[in-house]
């Protein structure tokens, strides 16, 4: 069995442990299952606006997933996204209250700006992660906290809009992203997170620059001997990672919330990391791991009017899958000879 396919098989196995601890914690609180199961899947799929309310929920998943995915290759874990992603969409959002553009320009700019936030939120751990080899799991996720205490500090304190909310004035209409339903609030960041999926595999796939980055990410020592600058590569893997993070934020603000909100997208972040590791780090498989948590999110909705179970047992079967694959991962690089000589295994 070659290993991509053991990877496979291994994935599918700890998310089968998860699912099943999930079931027992529901028997345990005097629910079926089954009756929480099917609502989940009613829920999420039961006619045309719960599909494009999961698609919807799926979007910010998907597109951080891709952003966890390019760190993953790269041997980078960078677990800030979520931090990328709220300093992307503020940045978003005040180009859309401040700036007035041409409809079209307005909505690049705008999009450009939240990925040149992502990137430059990042770029304080990638450059110490290059410089002194600090670990950039730790740096990360440390600024995520910084990042939404800081948004937090600009929208409360600075472009708060008049009235009680916590929010900034909204963006004008030339900066809105379009939406693909009348019905439904989703928008073009679904086609903008398929096409980035695909992308990402192919550039990883058939370019040499890919293959580059991908060496590095598995064989750090054997790449270095091969002539590659390892830690210059890991510098733009962390920068690359955190500009399609801020992308994420671009298209919340942009495409749905169209103003920034204190808050406005707690744990997409950290879904779309789950998502990559469940699919091992792979773009094209990351679109279904990250349409089931989607599928999660939206059909909990239904849970509380239908069921006897509180929404957060959904939060309690996505801990429970960070488990397994943690567990999954960590088994698999004991049981590696060559674990040693590199961070991870994408």
């Amino acid at each position: 069995m070659s290993d991509g396919l053991r990877a496979f098989y291994g994935q599918i196995i700890a998310l089968a442990i998860a699912l099943a601890l999930g079931a027992l914690i529901i028997v345990l609180i005097d629910e079926s299952p089954i009756n929480v199961f099917m609502t989940l899947v009613r829920g999420a799929f039961g006619d045309q606006s719960k599909i494009a309310g999961t698609l919807l929920q799926t979007t910010p998943i998907l597109i951080c997933g891709i952003a966890a995915c390019i760190g993953l290759r790269g041997g980078m874990f960078n677990v800030g996204i979520e931090g990328q992603l709220f300093l992307g969409g503020f940045a978003a959002a005040w180009v859309g209250f401040a700036l007035p553009l041409p409809a079209g320009l307005h909505m690049v700019v705008g999009m450009a700006a939240a990925v040149l936030a992502g990137a430059a939120w990042v770029a304080i751990p990638a450059y110490f992660r290059a410089r002194y080899n600090t670990n950039e799991v730790v740096s990360t996720i440390l600024s995520n906290y910084v990042a939404v205490l800081l948004t937090s500090y600009f929208t409360i304190f600075l472009f708060k809009r008049p009235g009680g909310w916590s929010e900034t004035p909204p963006i004008l209409p030339t900066a809105y992203l379009p939406e693909l339903f009348s019905f439904s609030r989703l928008n073009w960041g679904l086609i903008i997170g398929l096409a980035l999926a695909f992308f990402v595999a192919w550039f990883f796939r058939q370019t040499a620059k890919g293959y580059s980055i991908s060496m590095v990410g598995s064989a750090p020592k054997f790449a270095e001997y091969g002539g590659i600058d390892v830690k210059r590569q890991g510098f733009l893997v962390l920068l690359a990672s955190g500009a399609v993070g801020g992308l994420a934020g671009g298209v919340e603000t942009l495409g749905i919330h169209h103003r920034f909100m204190e808050g406005f997208a707690p744990g997409f972040g950290f879904d779309g990391l789950i998502a990559a590791l469940l699919a091992n780090g792979s773009p094209i498989i990351t679109i279904f791991t990250a349409l089931f948590f989607g599928a999660l999110r939206n059909g909990s909705l239904l849970l509380e009017t239908d069921t006897s179970a509180s929404r957060e047992i959904i939060t309690v079967i996505q801990a429970l899958i960070i488990l397994s694959v943690s567990a999954q991962v960590l088994m698999k690089r004991r049981g590696d000879s060559t674990a040693g000589e590199r961070r991870w295994k994408f």
